[in-house]
């Protein structure tokens, strides 16, 4: 089995950056002036919100397990059978090479898959993005498989290399 790990560290930094500031206002302002810490409070959580948004949807629509006993590829809210992926563009994604931080962050900012006319894979003839999501957060890596129909998937992932090597592990048996 695979699962890929949802990186904390992000969204504990900001967290506790919130409650650290919050706190210090309090101490300064209350408790005369409740009302005025509350709508900052509220403000600073106007901030706080988008920056934990990222890990979220990461954990809501790219989590990554291979679970070879049930037979189950799941990204996401998606569940594909392994007999469905074609284990010959494992393989091909696996002999490409590792792209460097650079090439990630510049895929992923063209990786778009958003139900918006002209933003639809299917109308740029691109991978369908598996997982619900709209686009590969940035920084993370994606690769390309193909079931055996001949649909294109993009599966966004934290580690492509460990993904593929477990996929294609799993498919061994199965294929």
């Amino acid at each position: 089995m695979y699962v890929e790990k949802l990186p904390k560290i992000w969204s504990a930094v900001c967290i506790g950056v919130y409650l650290v500031a919050v706190v210090e206002l309090g101490v300064d302002a209350l408790p005369q002036d409740v009302g005025v810490w509350l709508i900052v409070s509220a403000a600073y959580l106007l901030v706080l919100l988008p920056c934990i948004a990222v890990p979220v949807s990461k954990a809501i629509y790219h989590r990554v397990r291979v679970d070879p006993g049930r037979g189950l590829l799941s990204v996401g809210r998606e569940r594909i059978a392994l007999t469905d992926v074609d284990p010959a563009s494992v393989h091909e994604a696996l002999r490409r090479a590792t792209p460097g931080p650079v090439q990630r962050n510049a895929a992923s900012a063209w990786s778009v898959d958003a139900p918006l006319r002209g933003l639809r894979a299917a109308d740029r003839r691109a991978p369908r993005l598996v997982g619900g999501g709209w686009a590969v957060p940035m920084g993370m890596d994606s690769v390309v498989i193909s079931t055996r129909r001949g649909e294109a998937l993009q599966i966004a992932t934290r580690d492509g290399r460990a993904f593929l090597t477990a996929l294609a592990g799993a498919l061994a048996p199965v294929s």
